[in-house]
């Protein structure tokens, strides 16, 4: 698929796989801001000095690269939307997630991934019932109450003697 992609930066580096069997293209930093949230918290802005135009039926999502395990940074909306009506440049926000001096990307290297990928337009049908489930109304770590099927312990640092 080709997408169209505006280089608004000079420095603006054209997303790529960083190999054949990547499924996000990295996104590159050519400016870095500094906002303060609401909370006071810093937020680092970094971005890309891009803007694409993501085909209508699709949706750009911007995840953090594996690298973040190394910095002190967490992305502020965990996962980023890009729309097929937005034109502006793509930007990511992270936040500086220690007291201590923080690890941070800097200009010119990889920061985020770009993933792109079709979406279905759901039309919702209000109804009565809902189909029941094993699961039904069991949320937030209803399934964690389940043993494992061969009964081996879970547990960290435990053995089963045999």
């Amino acid at each position: 698929m080709v997408v169209k992609i505006q280089k608004r930066h000079e420095k603006a580096v054209v997303p790529v796989y960083g190999t054949d069997g990547s499924a996000g293209m990295d996104l590159t930093a050519v400016e870095i801001g500094i906002e303060h949230s609401k909370d006071g918290v810093p937020t680092i802005v970094y971005s890309t000095g891009l803007s694409i135009e993501i085909p209508e039926g699709y949706v750009g999502l911007i995840f953090p690269r594996s690298s973040i395990s190394k910095m002190s940074l967490v992305q502020t909306n965990c996962v980023g939307v890009i729309d097929s009506d937005y034109r502006g440049i793509v930007t990511v926000k992270y936040k500086v997630n220690t007291n201590t001096t923080p690890v941070i990307y800097t200009e010119g290297e990889k920061f985020a991934q770009l993933i792109i990928m079709p979406y279905p337009k759901i039309e919702f049908e209000v109804s009565e019932e809902l189909t029941e489930t094993e699961r039904g109304e069991g949320g937030y770590g209803s399934t964690d109450t389940k043993q494992p099927e061969n009964n081996e312990s879970t547990e960290i640092g435990e053995t089963s003697a045999e």
